[in-house]
C-alpha cells in the first residue's frame, strides 16, 4: 500500500497546479485521473481548445472582411473546419504533455484511475483496466470539476443537441446553429461558427447576455455581436428540443408566454456547468452536497472531514480555471503551515469573444443596490489611435470608483486583447489604487492600455483627454 502525504482526486488546472505546489513544499505527492490525459477540461475540453478553435476562425474572418482594407489580396478563400480541429488537437496535445512533464519534474506519482474514498485516509483506486488498490494519505485534495449542465428538455443526445464538448470536435460548418444560453460558453463558440459562415441564434432565458456581467458591457456586446450576424432572443424559456433526424427543432416560450418554434442543423446546449462529484465516494466519509451539488467547505476550503479540502469547480464561486489553480496553491501553501490568502472579489473574468470582454471588481448595479455612492468613467475603444491603426475600433472601457475616496471598486470592459488589458485594474485594485492613482500612471503610445487612464481620467471630474 502507497502512503502519501497529500493525494489530490483530478489533474484540471486546480489538481495539477496544486500537486506541484505540494511537491515544492516537500510533500510525497499523488494524483488521481480518470482519463488517459492529464489537464482535466480546462485543457483537453474547454479553455484549451476552444481558445484554439477561436483563434482559427479569428484569421479566417479577418482574411475575408479585413485583409483587402490592409492591402492584401486573396482569392478562393476557404475554410476548412476539419484542419482548424486538427491543430486545435495538437494544441491540447502539447499542452496536456506539458503537464506530464512537470509531473515528473516534480515527482508527482500520476495515477490514470478512478479514486474513491474508503475513508478519511484511504482511497481506493480503479484503473483504466479495472484493477484495483488501496492508497494512503495523510491529506485529501478533492479536485473533479464540473461537467456540461443541461434543464429537461434539452437533454443532450451528442449528435444534433450538443454540449461544449462534441462542438469543439464538428468538422462540418453548420447553416444554422442554435444556441441555449447567452453566456461565457455560447457566446464563444457561437463566434467560432458565426466567423465561418454558420447562422447562429442565442435563446436566453434572461433579458440580456452575459447577465452576470455590467449591464453597459453585456449592452455594448450585444450592439457587437448582432453587427456580425448573431441574432438574439431573449426572455425565451425553453420547452423541448428535438433530433428530427436530419436538424433539430427547438419549442420555447416567449415574455408573454407564446409558443415560438426554431429548426436548425444542431442545437448547442450552453447553460452553464455543473460540479463533478460522481464516485468520489462522499458518502463514505460523511461528506454532503448542497442542493447546487457543491461540496461545502469553510474558510481553509476544508470539508467536514478536517483532512479532506476541496477546490474549483466543485464547491462555491466562479467556475473559473484560475480561481481554481489558486485555490490549488492556497490548499498546498495552508498544509504546509503557510498563511496563504485569497482575495475573491479580485478574480478577473473573460469572455473571449471579439473583441474580448473582461472585468474585475464589483458592477454598477452591485454597487447602486449596496447603497455605494460611486462615480463612473468611460472612454470608447474607437478614440485610440492603435485602434484605427489597427482597425479593431469596437469596444469601450469602463472604471467605477467610490465617489468620496476615489478607490477603484470595479473595472469592466470590451476592448481588444481586454483578457490581457485587465490585469492593470486587478494589480491596481488588489493595492487599492484610486481612479486617480491609474490616471497619472503613463501608459505608452499607442496602445490599447490607454484606454484604461482615459477612463479613469474620466472617472475623475470627466477630464479625458481624447473625447
Amino acid at each position: 500500500m502507497n502512503d502519501f502525504d497529500v493525494i489530490i482526486i483530478g489533474s484540471g488546472p486546480g489538481g495539477y497546479v496544486s500537486a506541484i505546489r505540494c511537491a515544492q513544499l516537500g510533500m510525497k505527492t499523488a494524483i488521481i485521473e480518470k482519463y488517459n490525459t492529464l489537464g482535466g477540461t480546462c485543457l483537453n475540453v474547454g479553455c484549451i481548445p476552444s481558445k484554439a478553435l477561436l483563434d482559427s476562425s479569428e484569421h479566417f474572418y479577418n482574411a475575408k472582411h479585413n485583409f483587402e482594407e490592409h492591402g492584401i489580396k486573396l482569392s478562393s478563400l476557404k475554410a476548412d473546419l476539419k484542419q482548424m480541429v486538427e491543430r486545435k488537437n495538437k494544441v491540447v496535445s502539447q499542452t496536456c504533455d506539458g503537464i506530464k512533464y512537470l509531473m515528473n519534474k516534480n515527482k508527482v506519482e500520476v495515477f490514470h484511475a478512478t479514486g474513491s474514498l474508503v475513508d478519511s485516509t484511504t482511497i481506493k483506486v480503479t484503473d483504466l483496466e479495472g484493477k484495483e488498490k488501496m492508497l494512503k494519505t495523510k491529506n485529501v485534495i478533492l479536485a473533479t470539476g464540473s461537467k456540461p449542465n443541461f434543464f429537461p428538455g434539452m437533454e443532450p443526445d451528442k449528435d444534433r443537441i450538443i454540449t461544449s464538448t462534441e462542438a469543439l470536435n464538428m468538422t462540418e460548418v453548420p447553416k444554422k446553429l442554435l444556441v441555449i444560453g447567452g453566456g461565457v460558453i455560447g457566446l464563444e463558440l457561437g463566434s467560432v461558427f458565426n466567423r465561418l459562415g454558420t447562422k447562429v441564434e442565442v435563446v436566453e432565458f434572461a433579458d440580456r447576455i452575459i447577465p452576470t456581467m455590467d449591464k453597459t458591457i453585456s449592452k455594448e456586446l450585444t450592439k457587437v455581436l448582432k453587427k456580425e450576424g448573431f441574432k438574439f432572443h431573449l426572455q425565451h424559456k425553453v420547452q423541448k428540443v428535438t433530433n428530427t433526424g436530419k436538424g433539430v427543432q427547438l419549442i420555447a416560450l416567449d415574455k408573454k408566454n407564446k409558443e415560438i418554434t426554431f429548426n436548425a442543423d444542431y442545437c448547442l446546449v450552453a447553460v452553464g456547468r455543473k460540479p463533478y462529484t460522481d464516485g468520489l465516494g462522499l458518502e463514505n466519509v460523511g461528506i454532503k452536497i448542497n442542493k447546487r451539488g457543491q461540496i461545502e467547505v469553510n474558510e481553509n476550503l476544508q470539508t467536514s472531514v478536517p483532512n479532506i479540502y476541496a477546490i474549483g469547480d466543485v464547491i462555491r464561486g466562479a467556475m473559473l480555471a484560475h480561481k481554481a489553480e489558486e485555490e490549488g496553491v492556497f490548499v498546498a501553501e495552508l498544509l504546509a503551515g503557510q498563511k496563504p490568502h485569497i482575495n475573491y472579489d479580485l478574480i478577473p473574468g473573460v469572455v473571449y469573444t471579439w473583441p474580448e470582454v473582461a472585468a474585475v471588481g464589483k458592477t454598477e448595479e452591485e454597487l447602486k443596490e449596496a447603497g455605494i455612492e460611486i462615480k463612473v468613467g468611460q472612454f470608447p475603444i474607437k478614440a485610440l489611435g492603435r485602434a484605427r491603426a489597427s482597425m479593431d475600433v469596437l469596444g469601450l472601457v469602463k472604471i467605477i470608483a467610490d465617489k468620496n475616496t476615489d478607490e477603484v471598486l470595479g473595472v469592466h470592459m470590451i476592448a481588444p486583447r481586454a483578457a490581457d488589458l485587465i490585469m492593470e485594474a486587478v494589480v491596481a485594485m488588489e493595492y487599492r489604487a484610486s481612479a486617480e492613482d491609474i490616471a497619472r500612471i503613463c501608459h505608452p503610445h499607442p496602445t490599447y492600455s490607454e484606454a484604461v487612464k482615459e477612463a479613469a481620467l474620466d472617472a475623475t471630474e470627466k477630464r479625458a483627454l481624447h473625447i
